[in-house]
């Protein structure tokens, strides 16, 4: 288990004045979540990244409308992981909901709910830079970007990131894998933004597709 990255995600329901006493069976389950089954990428350290990122959309962005569903979906969005696995997303929502009932969290299930389950769109859709949204909108696009700023990361934790992935596909046959990988790669470089928000675009844009560039030319040597 990250000790760090529990003590991180336990001050982060803290300082969202979460009731210490639901912090702390929250922190339990959460710890216990992503560990199982092992991952080598979808684990605490990703959803500590991702608290840095609310953290920085929250001080140095646009803000968020409901910084408590935002972090709720930060918490439980890869709670359930199993490569592959189709239904990843909505097992994911689906104990947030729960979570959210048993311990009277301060959240919007609804909300929270449609926030995990979007990740599973992730570079399904053509994208555009979307200038003017605020709200609930403005939230999920700024949440999403977050959950893909890996893409953007330097070098060395992108290649990380690219040998963590192929792990928790270590099941797949390599040739299957490499292949599929390779697809996902091309379709992201092939949309017209890989993030939907000024915030994360004028950050990570470029240096997410030059990352992509150089794995995609690994994968087809």
């Amino acid at each position: 288990m990250d000790v760090v990255s529990v003590s991180t995600v336990t001050q982060a329901m803290l300082d969202a004045g979460w009731a210490p006493p639901a912090v702390l069976a929250l922190a339990t389950t959460l710890a216990e979540a992503y560990t199982t089954p092992k991952r080598a990428y979808h684990d605490l350290r990703h959803v500590e990244e991702l608290l840095a990122w609310f953290a920085a959309v929250r001080d140095q962005g646009p803000g968020w409308a409901h910084p408590s569903d935002v972090l709720a979906a930060v918490l439980f969005h890869d709670a359930v992981y199993v490569a592959g696995q189709a239904d990843n997303e909505a097992r994911s929502a689906e104990l947030a909901g729960s979570c959210i009932a048993q311990h009277g969290l301060p959240c919007d299930v609804l909300r929270v709910v449609a926030l995990i389950e979007a990740t599973a769109r992730h570079g399904a859709e053509s994208p555009s830079l979307a200038h003017e949204a605020t709200g609930e909108a403005s939230d999920l696009l700024h949440f999403l970007d977050a959950d893909m700023a890996i893409l953007g990361a330097e070098p060395e934790r992108f290649d990380d990131y690219e040998r963590a992935i192929a792990e928790e596909y270590r099941v797949v046959p390599e040739a299957a894998f490499r292949t599929g990988r390779g697809r996902f790669l091309t379709r992201l470089l092939a949309l017209p933004w890989l993030y939907q928000t000024e915030f994360f675009s004028s950050r990570l844009e470029l240096a997410a597709r030059s990352n992509l560039t150089r794995a995609s030319a690994a994968l087809n040597p």
